[in-house]
């Protein structure tokens, strides 16, 4: 097995384990101090939720994934640790750990994002390759989600100049199948990244969660041909909420494919018709520091001032329908660290789910 740390191994079984995501991982280690602490503490924080304590991932389990992540000739990068994309850590819901096949020097330099339509047109499959390509003569790497259409448009254009392959499913995995050479093209004179582990298949749950890595990798994303409700729309989403710069190409308005552009420019995103345009958007960004994901902490000790009282009282606020956090605090009058206490005790028992946006909701 290769040489991770017992604290890195100790994270991988925190983030491989049941019920646990990057908001309660992140929540776990500032009140326990380490992985190998809040992996102890899990089941009694899961009893005082009300429910069972979730399945933990052993340590021979990620030992064999740490072994297949050799195997398929790929490496590990822990959030706060050496070579891990600072643009990606300024997220509250980074990856904890990425798994990544390449060249690592590429997540150094700056990145655009570019993603659209899977059924796009062959004019906007060719605008797409000629302005990566032009984007990546310019110095920027080119970031995208290795889907058909304009994704695989994308990376052929920046294939030569620098282009960064997110994967919804484990690096050896090749989807859609007709994109294994490009894929393998890209892990060879690219790069690929992926959160799930080595053989995990791609499902419908982790395409949402590989759009945001996409959207935290780049300065900017430029949309290219995406249908309303698409997941093209999700991505640009989730980089204004990140207060990334966000981009489209305009199209015909009697094109189906073109609406979700037409729409994010009149919502409020930049136009863009040439690569021109694209640098001149994301240049100011280049130049702002790196800054960390502002993360409400659960800090030690409080456990002991979260009386029964208190957890019935936020437990009677929340239902199936989403609210966000901050509400809550408002409404309980609770402080803060005390309902991230009580929430994160909750998930853990398998009765809370969060969502975007810093929602949570009780699971019916």
């Amino acid at each position: 097995m290769p040489d991770l740390s017992e604290d890195q191994l100790a994270r991988l079984r925190l983030i491989r384990s049941e019920s646990i995501g990057p908001v309660t991982y992140f929540q776990l280690l500032a009140r326990f101090g380490s992985a190998a602490a809040a992996i102890e503490a899990i089941p009694d924080l899961a009893a005082r939720g009300g429910g069972r304590p979730p399945r933990l991932a052993s340590r021979a389990a990620v030992e064999r994934e740490v072994d297949a992540v050799a195997r398929v000739g790929a490496r590990y990068l822990f959030l706060g640790q050496g070579l891990y994309p600072p643009l990606l850590a300024e997220l509250e819901s980074a990856p904890p750990a990425l798994i990544a096949k390449g060249h690592l020097v590429l997540l150094d330099k700056p990145a655009v994002a570019m993603v659209g339509a899977r059924n796009a047109s062959a004019a906007a499959c060719r605008f797409a390759r000629g302005l990566a390509g032009r984007l990546g003569e310019a110095g920027t790497v080119i970031v995208s989600g290795l889907a058909r259409g304009i994704d695989t448009a994308a990376h052929d254009g920046a294939l030569e100049t620098g282009t960064v392959a997110v994967v919804a499913g484990g690096v050896d995995i090749f989807y859609p199948p007709e994109n294994e050479a490009r894929q393998r093209a890209i892990a060879e004179r690219g790069l690929v990244l992926a959160e799930q582990p080595p053989g995990t298949e791609p499902r419908a749950r982790h395409f949402p969660s590989r759009n945001r890595i996409i959207a935290g990798l780049a300065q900017g994303t430029v949309v290219v041909e995406a249908a309303p409700r698409s997941g093209s729309l999700i991505t640009a989403r989730l980089a204004a909420e990140a207060g990334r710069e966000v981009m489209a190409v305009p199209g015909s308005p009697l094109d189906p494919r073109a609406q979700g552009c037409n729409q994010l420019i009149r919502e409020g995103a930049t136009l863009v018709q040439n690569a021109e345009d694209v640098m001149e958007a994301v240049n100011p960004l280049r130049l702002r520091p790196f800054r960390q994901a502002e993360r409400t902490y659960v800090p030690a000790g409080v456990d002991a001032a979260v009386a029964a009282a208190d957890r019935d009282a936020l437990l009677a606020l929340l239902n199936a329908t989403p609210v966000p956090v901050d509400e809550l605090v408002r409404q309980s009058e609770l402080a803060t660290a005390a309902v991230q206490t009580i929430l994160l005790e909750l998930e853990l028992a398998g009765r809370l789910e969060r969502h975007a946006g810093g929602r949570v909701s009780l699971i019916p």
